[in-house]
């Protein structure tokens, strides 16, 4: 009984390991769920958002939207100090919905939820070890905010 025990609380603290590793960031989009989601899959678009501060950018984006399909970026400094590259394969596509993706060992969901006169986007993903989480979530979450704006002032147009 004391060996089934343990293995029930070693399987609930894994759960609450995984639900404590898991990050979740959302924005509320004013515009119809198709300018949403095609800005969020367009590589013209995502390298006009996707940054979390003024002084970084996105320099090429590539979107092969399609389960197995990849996508890629990279974002670099402005002033070419530093960059990066982010990278996965989708996993699941759910035209206006869903988007779940994996990006080396880590995986995220995106979530569009539309609302009457917006789309609430949520994005819940993997947190890694190496920066603490509330430096992943300020980053995403200022991602998401860029986003925001950009599909807004495109809207408006």
């Amino acid at each position: 009984m004391a060996k089934i025990e343990e293995a029930v609380r070693s399987i609930s603290n894994l759960n609450q390991t995984n639900r404590e590793n898991k990050i979740i960031v959302e924005t509320r989009v004013k515009a119809p769920i198709v300018e949403v989601w095609r800005a969020y899959t367009t590589p013209a678009d995502i390298k006009q958002w996707n940054a979390a501060s003024d002084d970084w950018h996105t320099i090429t984006a590539k979107v092969d939207l399609r389960v197995g399909g990849e996508f890629s970026s990279r974002m670099e400094a402005k002033d070419g100090s530093m960059g990066f590259d982010f990278a996965g394969t989708y996993t699941k596509l759910v035209e206006h919905k869903l988007i779940e993706y994996s990006f080396g060992d880590r995986t995220a969901q995106v979530e569009f939820v539309p609302g009457e006169n917006d789309v609430t986007l949520r994005v819940t993903f993997d947190a890694e070890e190496t920066n603490s989480t509330e430096m992943q979530r300020g980053g995403w979450q200022a991602i998401l905010n860029n986003f925001a704006r950009h599909v807004e002032r495109s809207a408006a147009r």
